[in-house]
């Protein structure tokens, strides 16, 4: 979500192959604004034990803070947020530098709460910015790509997720050490001011420069609500992509929060030794896995779409056990070191599953859609996975002490079975039912 980020070849390949140079603008600055986005909904992640501590929160309450109060009411605007962008009418452009305003505003305005009530308020003021952002960003992404290059152009605008992640792990843990959690949470939020200027002044919505007879023939009327969402679930493949990413968003939320708490309580870690060494599986891991998600479903893809979601449900399927292993171990330098492979195969899904989503529905219904993906996995993931971790956590406590956030990530571990069947279930209906547009 910024740009910081060190450009790869690996990176820049999906920006500059096959697409026009404001095209090619266009996917660098969704990224940015990506990057921003994760940034400010992670860094919490790093700072939950210093604003525990601070605040005298529970494991549950910190939980509901990383997780239910952005969740909840980003999931619910979404869908009606991604109704406005899919109209004809509606400048997205606009509408993502608005939502970039808000959460920008409100992460910074989480550094100044006093309380538990004060920052989960301002949380939900996180969560309600960001509902605005990435259904609009996957309908300009669908719109100005080809369809053969859909994956690794939407797996480039989800770089922002392991990006902002890495970053958020940095720079919070850092400035907390140095500073504290309200400046670190202050740092990161004035940014997004600016860069929602930058985007009104730098991309264009493509739909407002068309020619005439170019709109009518490429734009035809908004379907009805009732009618889109009959199209969208009346399609096999995307309920299971919708169970698959769904649950895999509960599993990555949850073990992004609460991996960190172990290696800082089971570890003895410092917040900036967890954030750097976080910051390797969760960043640098999650950028190639993203990329390596896209660019395989794209060359794979053409050959046989069931192709397209292979690496996610064979990764996923495969990094379970790994992963496993990696909570086992007693030196947490073997431990960082055993999460990276799992991070790469569970990061690989979000290009092709997205890609698909945008393929099963006609152009009209293709933000509703990806609307419908983001409010599984943020209500059920990022709404449910840090804060039943929690609850867990707490349950666990008693018997397990310091150590139950750990017997709590090596049930996390097995579970991410669950998604790699549904991906792979839903592989064998792309052929049926994918669209050519």
């Amino acid at each position: 979500m910024t740009d910081k980020a060190v450009p790869t070849p690996g990176i820049a390949s999906i920006a500059d192959t096959g697409v026009s140079a404001q095209t090619r603008t266009m996917l660098w600055i969704l990224l940015i604004v990506y990057i921003f986005n994760f940034l400010d909904r992670q860094i919490v992640n790093i700072l939950a034990e210093p604003i525990k501590g601070d605040l005298g929160l529970s494991d549950t309450e910190l939980g509901l803070l990383a997780g239910p109060a952005f969740a909840v009411f980003y999931a619910l605007l979404g869908i009606p947020i991604a109704r406005y962008a899919d109209k004809e009418g509606t400048n997205r452009v606009r509408l993502i530098a608005l939502a970039l305003a808000i959460w920008s505003a409100m992460t910074a305005v989480c550094g100044l709460a006093q309380n538990f009530v004060q920052l989960l308020l301002a949380r939900i003021g996180v969560g309600v910015g960001e509902a605005g952002c990435t259904p609009a960003a996957h309908s300009l992404i669908s719109d100005s790509v080809a369809p053969e290059k859909r994956s690794s152009a939407i797996a480039f605008y989800g770089l922002g997720v392991p990006i902002g992640s890495l970053l958020g792990l940095i720079l919070g843990g850092i400035v907390n050490d140095l500073y504290g959690w309200r400046i670190a949470l202050m740092l990161v939020g004035a940014p997004g001011l600016l860069l929602a200027l930058a985007v009104l002044f730098l991309m264009r919505e493509p739909r407002h420069h068309r020619p005439a007879e170019a709109a009518a023939t490429a734009s035809p009327a908004q379907l009805p609500a009732r009618e889109a969402m009959r199209e969208i679930l009346s399609s096999r493949a995307f309920v299971y992509i919708l169970i698959a990413a769904s649950v895999t968003a509960f599993l990555g939320y949850g073990k992004a929060l609460w991996t960190i708490s172990f290696f800082i309580r089971s570890h003895g870690l410092s917040t900036t030794e967890a954030g750097l060494s976080m910051a390797v599986v969760l960043g640098l891991a999650g950028v190639f896995g993203t990329w390596l998600g896209g660019k395989c479903a794209d060359v794979y893809g053409k050959r046989d779409k069931r192709h397209i979601l292979t690496l996610p449900a064979y990764g996923m399927a495969i990094g379970a056990p790994i992963l496993f292993l990696g909570y086992q171990m007693a030196d947490w330098r073997v431990a960082v070191a055993l999460l990276i492979v799992p991070t790469i195969l569970n990061s690989a899904y979000y290009g092709p599953a997205y890609a698909c989503v945008q393929g099963l529905v006609r152009p009209q219904a293709r933000a509703v859609a990806a609307s419908i993906m983001l409010f599984g996995q943020n209500l059920i993931g990022l709404g449910f996975g840090p804060f039943l971790f929690g609850v867990l956590s707490d349950a666990l406590a008693p018997t397990y002490g310091e150590e139950s956030v750990r017997y709590v990530l090596y049930g996390a571990a097995w579970l991410g079975l669950i998604p790699a069947f549904f991906f792979w279930r839903a592989s064998l209906r792309l052929a049926a039912e994918l669209k050519s547009g």
